[in-house]
This record gives C-alpha cells, sequence and structure tokens, in this order.
C-alpha cells in the first residue's frame, strides 16, 4: 500500500508540474530541492516528510490537503 501511495503522489506531482508548464528543474527551485529529487517524487522512489509534502503543495500552488485527497481518491477501493 505504501508504495502504491508515493507512485500515486508522482503521478499527481507529475500532472500537476506538466499542467503548469514548469520542468523539473523549474519545480524543484520553487519547492528547494534538486531536480533529481523531484524526478524520484515522481517516480514513487521517495517517502517524503509531511514538510516535503507541504513545500510542494506550495510550489504547486495547490493545498497539500488537495494532493493528498488526489491520490486518495485514486487508491484502490479494497485496502
Amino acid at each position: 500500500m505504501e508504495e502504491a501511495f508515493q507512485r500515486l503522489f508522482g503521478q499527481v506531482v507529475r500532472e500537476r508540474r506538466d499542467g503548469l508548464g514548469l520542468s523539473q528543474e523549474a519545480a524543484a527551485e520553487r519547492i528547494g530541492v534538486h531536480r533529481t529529487y523531484v524526478g524520484s517524487v515522481e517516480r514513487g522512489e521517495r517517502n517524503l516528510s509531511l514538510r516535503n509534502i507541504l513545500r510542494i503543495g506550495v510550489a504547486l500552488g495547490v493545498p497539500a490537503s488537495i494532493l493528498l485527497a488526489e491520490v486518495e481518491g485514486r487508491l484502490p477501493a479494497a485496502r
């Protein structure tokens, strides 16, 4: 379940970033991390801290609660 959540969070972040027309590098600059970090988030390789989830939300112009709700809405019904 944790891996699925991370992967789905990464998909949501990528879709939001793409929707803003931001490169990974530009998003990373807004978040305050390295570009490779953004790539690893989008691939679902990172178990993010709450602080970084909040920073990603700010960088993408969306509350972290909305990002998490989008992920939760995509999780399989059987948990």
